[in-house]
């Protein structure tokens, strides 16, 4: 499979979602394309006809603000017919803004509010160890999240359990709601802090690469502890008008010549 190519067709999916809304979290879902690319379509072990499986990997996305980037690429593994997608956030919807796992196939936990997604994810691993169903947990935090307590007080627990079967990334797009995060809170050094917490640390230089990500995937499953992979990504990567509104792209309107103007730019690179 030509991974490049997927995720041409996941943005599209995200864009069609958020247009047919009007507005909505592009430039989060946006930058967290790959790493939900290469999960689904080379490491999780996942059955789309039965969600629930017994000992299948879960993929927990904290950053709750990123849900139509988890919904475009549930769709394309057949969790869900295409149509739903555009229901997003509406009445009767089984896609809210904020992901819930008790209205949509596919979602391993409800998230949304910040840290708590996290948190959750480390409960899951240590239940996953104590049943030893030998499932890999898989968690997704943003880096304006990474300023909450919650987040840290996770990262202990995690260490100091050992819980070898999770593996973490950080959508370090250096942008939060309202602003930069140097301006606001800076979580620099990010590597270091994960370190001192007791956890592996992989630097992927390029986050929006997929084959820095498998590599990177591939290496934290040897670590005998918890791993953190931290991507160095683009809020609204793929889409150069969302790119280029920096940190309006959190939340933004997306008119219906938007849609257009982004699905050119997305076919001109297939």
């Amino acid at each position: 499979m030509d991974l490049n190519l997927k995720c041409l067709e996941i943005r599209k999916k995200i864009l069609t979602t958020i247009g047919t809304l009007g507005v909505g979290h592009i430039g989060g879902s946006l930058s967290i394309v790959e790493p939900l690319v290469v999960l689904y379509e080379k490491h999780m072990n996942i059955d789309p006809k039965n969600p629930k499986m017994e000992g299948r990997d879960r993929l927990i996305v904290s950053k709750g603000h990123s849900g139509p980037a988890v919904y475009a690429m549930l769709c394309d593994k057949g969790y869900f017919d295409e149509s739903w997608l555009l229901t997003l956030n509406k009445p009767g919807t089984n896609l809210p803004s904020h992901c819930d796992m008790n209205k949509t196939p596919g979602i391993d936990m409800t998230t949304g509010s910040l840290g708590q997604g996290f948190s959750c994810a480390m409960g899951i691993a240590k239940a996953s160890k104590i049943r030893k169903d030998g499932a890999t947990i898989y968690t997704i935090i943003g880096d304006g999240e990474s300023q909450e307590g919650q987040i840290w007080e996770a990262a202990m627990f995690g260490a100091q359990q050992k819980l070898d079967n999770v593996i973490a990334f950080t959508d370090y797009n250096k942008l939060q709601l309202d602003g930069a995060l140097a301006d606001i809170c800076d979580i620099a050094p990010l590597d270091d802090k994960w370190r001192a917490f007791g956890w592996n640390v992989i630097a992927v230089k390029n986050g929006n690469d997929c084959g820095q990500i498998d590599r990177a995937i591939i290496e934290a499953k040897k670590a005998d502890k918890p791993s953190m992979i931290i991507l160095n990504t683009i809020k609204g990567k793929g889409i150069s008008f969302v790119e280029n509104a920096g940190v309006a792209n959190h939340s933004m309107p997306i008119s219906p010549e938007m849609v257009s103007e982004g699905m050119a730019e997305l076919e001109g690179k297939m």
